[in-house]
């Protein structure tokens, strides 16, 4: 069933109705030629979701009535949030796309030492509306409760700032004196919820020395994720799957 995102405040609970406009009327009229009489969702950004019937249709508004009101049970127990070192071509397309199927809470780019790409203020504010226009796309596909956010990139030590005041902080990284990403988190396999977990993955080239100070500093457990070195494109993936099995499953 089509799904898509409204804020709270746009929908008409006196009258029982919803009005949908701008692009997304376009898109249930003309591209997905939906018709008076037919069904679709929508979530309000607060994990509660409307099932709802079309019952007008003009060129700038599509009327629904909603049917049933449920909350969405699609998200994962506790807040889980990415910090990626941004990294080259259309690599962060496909790590925003991927993390918001499995269940993350939010992204946040970073500009870690060896991130090869070099932003301005006004290139990051473009990728950032382009991938936050993914990460709304994928959150329709998949049945999300809400749209995680994605934030326009910070540099690697404020990342490390807003990450270690999480319950739980995970810092990725393939050298010497990690521990496994299964011991991390066998807290919660026992039932032993945090209230919120923040993980690092980084660039291409990984972080360096001082980095991996850094955020051992700052309090993070430091994380290997197995025997084989992953791409910076997998790991949050990986990272994200091994989380729900503790978490959820």
């Amino acid at each position: 069933m089509a799904r898509f995102f409204l804020s709270k405040q746009e929908i008409d609970f006196a009258a029982g109705t919803i009005p949908i406009r701008g692009a997304d009327a376009h898109h249930i009229a003309y591209s997905l030629r939906m018709a008076v009489g037919e069904r679709l969702t929508v979530c309000d950004m607060q994990k509660t979701e409307y099932l709802c019937e079309i019952i007008r249709i003009t060129p700038d508004e599509v009327t629904l009535r909603i049917e049933e009101t449920r909350d969405n049970d699609t998200e994962l127990p506790t807040a889980v949030h990415l910090y990626q070192s941004v990294p080259k071509g259309d690599k962060m397309d496909y790590i925003v796309q991927k993390a918001v199927e499995l269940g993350v809470s939010s992204i946040t780019p970073v500009m870690s030492a060896r991130c090869i790409v070099k932003l301005d203020q006004k290139s990051a504010q473009n990728k950032c509306a382009r991938w936050q226009k993914i990460a709304e796309e994928a959150a329709k596909q998949c049945g999300r409760g809400f749209v995680p956010k994605v934030s326009e990139p910070v540099a690697f030590r404020q990342a490390v700032t807003r990450g270690a005041e999480d319950e739980l902080s995970i810092f990725c990284y393939e050298g010497d004196g990690t521990e496994s990403l299964k011991t991390i988190l066998s807290d919660a396999e026992n039932g032993k919820m945090p209230a919120g977990i923040s993980f690092f993955i980084g660039p291409e080239g990984g972080y360096d020395t001082a980095e991996v100070q850094c955020a051992k500093d700052a309090g993070m457990r430091i994380a290997n994720l197995g025997k084989r070195i992953l791409r910076c494109e997998t790991a949050s993936g990986f990272v994200l799957s091994a989380m729900t099995y503790a978490l959820e499953l």
